[in-house]
């Protein structure tokens, strides 16, 4: 059998190479991708590869599943801190790896398959979509007003837009207003495409439906949950769930003192953003979710507060119905008020 530690850069491999059969350890620099593959192939039984989390390596994942060898994918935090000297190379970084492997101690984490990450693109390439909308919306929203056109939202009104393209402007504002309009049409339709193909990954996947019948859920939040959370059973409580979403208060407690400090913003950024936009929709179709908003919003006076606390809430409950395998009805159902899940967040 052979244990490799791979510290990865996007040009070459820095390994560090262990063969059970003779207890030699050797290492080996590989450029990508030639010499890698070289390498690999030439590997003949059981091949262990372990490597820190976040790296671009898609071509090299891929590699090693056609070669049948098993990669074994690191958290980079806690691999970094079980390194106690100060001298960091790459050598020192794949000796590490190989280290933790050989003694038990790789900290190993949870990796979507192929599949699930190309779907994961599907809703990000939507996500970005939606952010460059955004900015084409505020520029044009800014010449509007330049001009003495207020109408907020309804300036996307169709009564709207017309009033828009009518501004009398000078030669470059008037070039930058059609452009932007021209980038906002093509946008608004590679959007709605994209909202096809969520919708269809989404209807294919029953977890997905589920979450969908909770109140301001859509295809996409639901699709991200499913693919961010993958094996729910890997989640011993709720609170660990709100914590690898960053959800969770930062803590620094000591001598009997507890101090908490906003959420810490661990995980992942897409899905914090995603559950905190559905939160608000969520507000307005579940009446206990509205009172906890307001309660919180009224006494804190701090709308922004209430809002993640709403995304935490909506997470736990997500995260119960795919436990339990519950739709929205059955949750209400089987738990009576779904505020007594407070304990579990």
């Amino acid at each position: 059998m052979w244990i490799i530690g791979c510290d990865f850069h996007p040009g070459f491999q820095q390994v560090a190479i262990f063969d059970n059969q003779t207890g030699e350890i050797r290492e080996k620099k590989l450029l990508h991708p030639s010499q890698a593959t070289e390498f690999y192939r030439g590997l003949e039984g059981e091949v262990r590869v372990g490597m820190e989390a976040g790296a671009p390596c898609q071509w090299f994942r891929r590699l090693l599943q056609e070669c049948g060898h098993q990669l074994w994918v690191g958290d980079a935090a806690r691999i970094r801190a079980a390194e106690t000297r100060s001298q960091k190379t790459d050598r020192r970084d794949a000796e590490l790896i190989l280290r933790l492997m050989l003694e038990g101690r790789f900290p190993r984490i949870w990796v979507p398959t192929e599949a699930e990450r190309d779907v994961r693109q599907l809703l990000m390439d939507r996500h970005h979509r939606m952010r460059m909308r955004t900015k084409v919306k505020n520029q044009l929203q800014s010449l509007a007003l330049n001009q003495g056109l207020q109408k907020g939202r309804r300036l996307w009104s169709a009564a709207g837009l017309q009033q828009l393209r009518d501004l009398p402007m000078m030669e470059h504002a008037g070039r930058r207003r059609d452009q932007l309009l021209q980038t906002m049409g093509s946008l608004d339709q590679q959007i709605a495409a994209l909202d096809v193909l969520v919708r269809r990954e989404a209807e294919a996947r029953e977890e997905a439906r589920r979450l969908m019948t909770h109140p301001g859920v859509g295809p996409q939040t639901a699709l991200a949950m499913v693919l961010t959370l993958g094996e729910v059973s890997r989640f011993a409580s709720s609170k660990q769930v709100a914590s690898y979403l960053g959800l969770t208060p930062r803590e620094h407690s000591s001598g009997g003192k507890q101090r908490l400090g906003h959420i810490s913003k661990q995980g992942s950024s897409f899905v914090r953003f995603l559950l905190v936009e559905a939160g608000q929709t969520a507000v307005r179709g579940d009446a206990q979710l509205q009172r906890a908003y307001r309660r919180l919003a009224t006494r804190k006076n701090n709308r922004a507060l209430a809002k993640v606390m709403v995304a935490r809430r909506l997470a736990v409950r997500l995260y119960w119905m795919l436990r339990n395998r519950w739709t929205y009805a059955e949750l209400a159902r089987h738990v009576g008020k779904p505020e007594s899940f407070r304990g579990e967040q």
